[in-house]
């Protein structure tokens, strides 16, 4: 009489990623792209993302939860020190590193300096170097951009991807799940972020500003929501009062436009997102205020949530 075959186990894994890298090395739109929706707001500006923001890619065998960090700059502000301690905190928690270097650019000083201190943390959690925005390069600029990366140091694995057309989204997944450890669902099914909506929101609101301003500006603008209440008397509606804060009058004044015209056009691209991310119809309250100097300012950072 035969022995009946047990049933293997299907083996899950389950933890913590991170990508790393310069500004606008396409890391927030790499997020979204492998968790399949928008929790990290994409700009061509630099300092776009100042969180640690959260994005969960649930699978079968496995969950990856993927920190999109601040670009690590040199520093020239309280903000921007604390945006690269961000940036250290969290790969030193994580079980894997993707560093991000972008297709179309050269590698820099700037990649070389985040590489120095990675080849310390490489010791203990394996690095994996990403080439993104192959979309927007020849194959001769993608294979110059491995060649530039392979030699900056010794990663786990090299692998050319973009978030756009989806080329290799899937890989870099698999490469970075495979060195996770073992383990159940960290975070229920279904769930994209853990972020608080009221920062998804701001975010959001940030996103909408960001478009066509000038150079100087993206680093001097916080948004603050003050406020998510639903409409009394109303299921269907949600009432969203936030403040955009700039550092000087000039910048209010961009900020709003001509007859208050460019507050107008980015409330109505922000709203439309706001609505997207939530499932509800909202009313969009802005503001625009000037807080002096605040990156500069730890009472004012703190505030604003730095």
């Amino acid at each position: 009489m035969s022995t009946p075959a047990s049933t293997p186990t299907t083996e899950h894994r389950s933890g913590f990623a991170c990508f790393v890298g310069r500004p606008n090395a396409g890391k927030s739109t790499l997020t979204n792209a492998l968790v399949g929706g928008k929790v990290a707001i994409t700009s061509s500006r630099p300092q776009t993302t100042r969180h640690a923001i959260r994005g969960i890619l649930h699978r079968p065998d496995a969950q990856l939860i993927v920190i999109d960090t601040p670009g690590l700059h040199k520093p020239r502000t309280l903000l921007g020190q604390r945006l690269n301690d961000v940036v250290r905190e969290t790969w030193a928690v994580v079980d894997v590193i993707g560093f991000c270097v972008p297709a179309d650019v050269p590698v820099g000083r700037g990649d070389e300096f985040i590489v120095s201190e990675l080849r310390t943390v490489a010791r203990r959690t394996p690095v994996i170097g990403i080439v993104t925005k192959t979309d927007l390069s020849s194959t001769g600029q993608i294979a110059q951009r491995l060649t530039q990366l392979n030699a900056l140091m010794d990663f786990a694995e090299i692998v050319p991807c973009s978030a756009v057309d989806g080329f290799q989204v899937a890989t870099v997944a698999e490469l970075l799940i495979a060195r996770l450890p073992e383990g159940p669902p960290l975070y229920p099914d279904g769930e994209l972020t853990d972020e608080p909506e009221s920062t998804l929101v701001a975010e959001l609101i940030r996103e909408a500003a960001l478009e066509g301003v000038r150079d100087e500006l993206p680093h001097s603008l916080a948004v603050l929501v003050e406020e998510m209440v639903p409409r009394n008397g109303r299921d269907d509606l949600l009432d969203v009062h936030a403040v955009l804060y700039v550092e000087r009058d000039s910048q209010k004044g961009i900020i709003i436009g001509k007859g208050g015209a460019r507050l107008k056009e980015v409330g109505t691209a922000a709203r439309q997102q706001i609505e997207a991310l939530l499932g509800t119809k909202i009313y969009l309250e802005l503001h625009v205020k000037v807080a002096k100097d605040w990156q500069r300012d730890p009472k004012q950072l703190r505030r604003l949530g730095f």
